[in-house]
């Protein structure tokens, strides 16, 4: 039997969590919730499920949902959620403080309930393929730079942007983060818009990692060096370079992986962590660790503000 699902917030990414739902085979998208009863309408007639402006509504229709909401309402939609027993998605950030994520992380295991949370680089082919590679990293770089659509602006860049690096960063260091230092600026939000980390590891790695919602175009790149040679992916054409020296040159190797969808990726993985009540690859710890981080260098960037 197909596990019923349901989408909090069918905006901007929450019509892609619909619109990849509906084409699972073990999954049933039963019906979609939003504040924007037209935008919840176009939904549902598209992919022939119900619709609800209110998502109290859509809770006894689901054994799980994707919480699509602003990263400020995650808290409240996701232990409602939590609450009526069900298996939740939530969005990256997590929340937008520590206490409300610990909160939510408790809930769901002492209900015994599936909480994964929405860092989906982590599905990214190139990640994947790159994963094998990464030994003992000496020095990482990432930049995440995108063109500025106007959303996502209710928290800081390194809320929006830079904490899927930062996820990433992490789990491929695996050791205790020593010291950050971080630079940037609010330019036309309210919000830290350009930010700039250095972070410094107990085992003497570091990472320098650039997060712009400003740009002039999109660029999601990150550097990872180490003894012998560098690797290069590049998130969206979905390809690795490994550069290494061969005799008194420098060669490369370029690693293409077969393209998929990291949201599709992603969200097969939750419909079959559900199913099998097994541990999700980004759970609520992985997603406070980042989020930690992220907090940290907000702090950071806004005591300096003027």
């Amino acid at each position: 039997m197909a596990l019923r699902v349901g989408v909090i917030g069918v905006g901007y990414l929450g019509r892609h969590h619909a619109r990849i739902y509906a084409g699972l085979d073990d999954a049933d998208l039963v019906a979609v919730a939003d504040g924007d009863a037209a935008r919840a309408d176009e939904m549902a007639g598209m992919y022939h499920c119900r619709a609800f402006e209110r998502y109290a509504d859509l809770l006894p229709l689901c054994d799980a949902v994707s919480i699509v909401t602003p990263t400020t309402t995650h808290y409240r939609v996701a232990m409602d959620c939590l609450a009526a027993g069900k298996d939740i998605l939530i969005e990256k950030p997590i929340t937008e403080n520590l206490a409300e994520a610990k909160e939510i992380v408790d809930t769901a295991d002492r209900k015994g309930l599936i909480l994964q949370v929405g860092h989906l680089e982590r599905y990214n082919p190139g990640i994947v393929a790159a994963a094998d590679m990464i030994e003992q990293p000496w020095f990482i770089e990432s930049e995440r730079l995108s063109p500025f659509l106007g959303r996502g602006i209710d928290v800081d860049v390194t809320l929006d942007l830079m904490i899927h690096d930062i996820d990433i960063v992490i789990g491929l260091v695996r050791s205790r983060l020593m010291d950050i230092r971080a630079v940037g600026a609010c330019v036309i939000t309210e919000k830290i818009d350009v930010a700039k980390a250095w972070l410094e590891f107990e085992n003497g790695c570091r990472a320098l990692i650039t997060a712009s919602r400003l740009a002039p175009e999109k660029k999601r790149e990150l550097k990872v060096f180490q003894k012998d040679s560098f690797i290069s992916i590049d998130y969206q054409n979905q390809e690795v370079k490994r550069y290494f020296k061969t005799g008194t040159e420098i060669a490369f190797d370029l690693i293409k992986p077969e393209s998929r969808e990291p949201l599709k990726e992603e969200l097969s993985d939750f419909v079959r962590c559900v199913r099998e009540r097994r541990r999700p690859k980004v759970s609520g710890a992985e997603a406070m660790d980042a989020l930690d981080v992220a907090l940290r260098i907000s702090a950071l960037l806004n005591s300096s503000r003027v």
